[in-house]
């Protein structure tokens, strides 16, 4: 069974917008054994959302259409919808009763304009929309299933969750589609790549791997589609853990999460701290555990300390370390982490001091250069890199580092 998902929008299309929207419905769709053909975004005109209708018709068996539902004039979403079923519009019952009891919940009067809202194409099931007053339409036709539904995500999903996806689920018989991701860090894909090329080279036609790539880091993902769930979870789990056993050292999680959620689950578990001393990556490692509900359970804070006097004054760096060997060297880097852990009395310190770029570089420290150091009150450990000249990516690729670092260290010290 094959989807396609499409997002109406201008603010998509001129980048004003993120389309987030794709990406969440991808995601449950795949869940409940439905595979995406392709994702579309259109503009807000008409003509350009008819072509797109009528070529993912070609395409999919299940059409999902997002945004250009609201009252005002740009929204003509439904409006082409009916053009396109050569249907009349009709006020929808349910519609208007819903957009009636949201107005007198709020207290507000309501404009024709909203009225509006419960026009809809006369050969629709309206999906009503429980958290806003433009409904969601169920078309069934020319063997196609069409759902239209709002581009304000929290109204999207939860019309998908509640009544989408398991109406799709009651309307079809769906296979199971299961994923295992391998989270590695350290080891580039080519090479990855090289070290598990027999193990990729037996896969059955039904499991499939896939290289999925950022800074520094590399998920595999295998993916099985078949009938049998216990039989293919087996199946999955039996070439994962061969992969794992190639890999080895490089695994840093046999799950779909991030690099830092699985260092706060294990130092969670542990019942172990860690504090930051952040120079080049001004605060994004901070970020990175933060973003994650339960990170104060582990995360003490820290300090981005930019200038020699806050290295001093906050970390306790040696002044001569800094004139000596400069900010960005191993010495202050040793200092920097070491300064950490006994000022804001941690279990585990990272501190990170580099140059992003694109200009500060020396000839002995080019743009890209950055120590990390790692230490608890058994060892400091310590790594020079050198990476290129891109800021974003240099920032992102020292705290990728740092943090493959502070696992290493964790596994080897609390095993």
């Amino acid at each position: 069974m094959l989807a396609e998902i499409i997002t109406i929008g201008d603010e998509i299309l001129i980048g004003q917008v993120v389309d987030t929207n794709s990406a969440w419905m991808a995601q449950q769709l795949n869940s409940a054994g439905i595979r995406v053909k392709q994702i579309t975004s259109v503009s807000d005109e008409k003509q350009h959302i008819l072509t797109a209708l009528a070529e993912a018709a070609i395409r999919a068996d299940i059409i999902l259409i997002t945004g250009g539902l609201g009252p005002t004039r740009d929204d003509i979403t439904k409006n082409t919808l009916a053009e396109y079923f050569g249907v009349s519009m009709v006020e929808n019952e349910a519609a208007r009763d819903n957009v009636l009891q949201i107005f007198e919940k709020y207290k507000r009067p309501m404009l024709e304009i909203n009225r509006l809202q419960a026009q809809v194409p006369e050969n629709c099931e309206v999906i009503v929309n429980k958290n806003g007053t433009a409904p969601g339409m169920w078309f069934n036709e020319r063997g196609k299933i069409y759902v239209s539904m709002p581009g304000v995500p929290f109204e999207m999903m939860y019309m998908m969750e509640e009544q989408v996806i398991p109406k799709l689920k009651a309307s079809f018989k769906l296979p199971v589609i299961i994923h295992q991701t391998i989270l590695t860090v350290g080891e580039g894909e080519s090479f990855l790549s090289q070290r598990i090329a027999d193990i990729e080279d037996s896969l059955p036609a039904h499991i499939k791997l896939a290289y999925l790539p950022k800074p520094g880091q590399v998920r595999l993902r295998l993916s099985g589609t078949g009938e049998d769930e216990a039989l293919l979870t087996s199946e999955i789990a039996e070439y994962a853990s061969a992969i794992i056993e190639r890999v080895g050292n490089f695994v840093a999680a046999e799950e779909d999460i991030p690099l830092e959620k699985v260092i706060l689950n294990f130092m969670t578990e542990k019942g172990l701290t860690l504090s930051v001393a952040e120079s080049c990556t001004g605060g994004y490692i901070s970020h990175l555990f933060t973003q994650h509900a339960g990170s104060s359970k582990v995360f003490f804070g820290g300090a981005v300390s930019y200038s020699y006097e806050l290295k001093e004054s906050i970390l306790g760096v040696k002044n001569e370390t800094l004139w000596q060997y400069g900010a960005v060297s191993e010495e202050t880097a040793v200092e920097m982490a070491e300064g950490a852990l006994l000022n804001f009395k941690s279990d585990y310190a990272i501190a990170v001091t580099g140059i992003a770029g694109p200009d500060g570089g020396l000839p002995d420290k080019p743009v890209g250069t950055v120590w990390i150091a790692v230490a608890c009150a058994q060892k400091t450990v310590r790594k020079k890199f050198t990476f290129g000249s891109k800021r974003q990516q240099n920032i992102e690729r020292s705290a990728t580092s740092a943090l493959f670092m502070l696992n290493t260290l964790l596994r080897d010290v609390e095993k």
